[in-house]
């Protein structure tokens, strides 16, 4: 099981803090990374959730609207709800651009989603959880508002299950962005859907592939701090201090963060 810990309601506010000035500074450079709009990706959370045309989607911390738009081609409504303005800004032009019109998008809290129990037949959240002070609420959250009979999914990054290699991950990612709080690894996500009272997710796997500086050029760490990366990046080319693959291809520094997709059918 996943212990947290205690946080307060000052330690919340305090990360909300600096997710809006982070996400409001990455917002664009976010929006358009390789990453976050791999078509094959994004083919399988849709295949995981076996979406379909009478389906209504919510995806929680949308942050541009990519994984939105992507329900909305196929379902019947989908809605985005982030805490960031500017992301919400990039995900509506987003929508605009593809011309889809059963789409709606809410700035709100994440840990307090603004619509009513059962609202939704698929709950969604992509690559947010680790910003997360309190992940096992916002699932919780998730469920509430997801039917009976309908799908929970959580995709996020996976932490190593080697403690060791863990923390250097997470000491890495903390340096390169404030707004990272900590990359849960499988076991601990497993864990949350166990603790919030949802079945056992069946789980797929994909890696995310990246290279050193363009991450670091969308980050916006200060300079220290992105000496700092490098310096763990490349200690974890030659020892594999973190279980992302990190090594040298002509010349750049890349590495794969493993991402797993969780997905749950709640129960009636």
């Amino acid at each position: 099981m996943l212990y947290l810990g205690y946080r307060s309601a000052q330690q919340m506010e305090s990360q909300k803090r600096v997710v809006l000035d982070q996400f409001t500074k990455q917002a664009s450079p976010f929006a358009s990374a390789a990453a976050m709009k791999d078509k094959r990706a994004l083919e399988l959370l849709l295949v995981s959730t076996n979406a379909g045309a009478e389906d209504t989607v919510l995806d929680v911390a949308c942050g541009p609207g990519i994984v939105v738009c992507a329900f909305a081609e196929i379902t019947r409504h989908a809605t985005g709800v982030d805490l960031v303005p500017a992301m919400i800004e990039q995900a509506q032009s987003l929508q605009r651009e593809r011309g889809l019109k059963n789409v709606s998008w809410k700035v709100a809290d994440v840990y307090l989603l603004p619509y009513a129990n059962a609202s939704f037949s698929i709950v969604t959240s992509r690559y947010a959880f680790h910003h997360l002070e309190d992940p096992r609420s916002v699932l919780s959250e998730m469920k509430r508002v997801c039917k009976p009979g309908g799908k929970v999914a959580l995709v996020d990054v996976m932490a190593s299950e080697d403690p060791g290699q863990a923390e250097c991950f997470n000491r890495m990612e903390k340096l390169r962005d404030p707004s990272h709080v900590r990359a849960l690894s499988l076991s601990e996500m497993e864990g949350l859907f166990h603790d919030v009272g949802v079945p056992a997710p069946i789980i797929r796997y994909y890696k995310a592939e990246l290279e050193l500086e363009s991450v670091l050029k969308r980050s916006f760490p200060e300079e220290a701090n992105a000496e700092k990366v490098r310096a763990l990046i490349r200690q974890a080319v030659e020892n594999d201090t973190m279980g992302i693959n990190a090594r040298l291809e002509e010349g750049r520094i890349k590495y794969s963060y493993p991402i797993a997709v969780l997905v749950s059918e709640k129960g009636a």
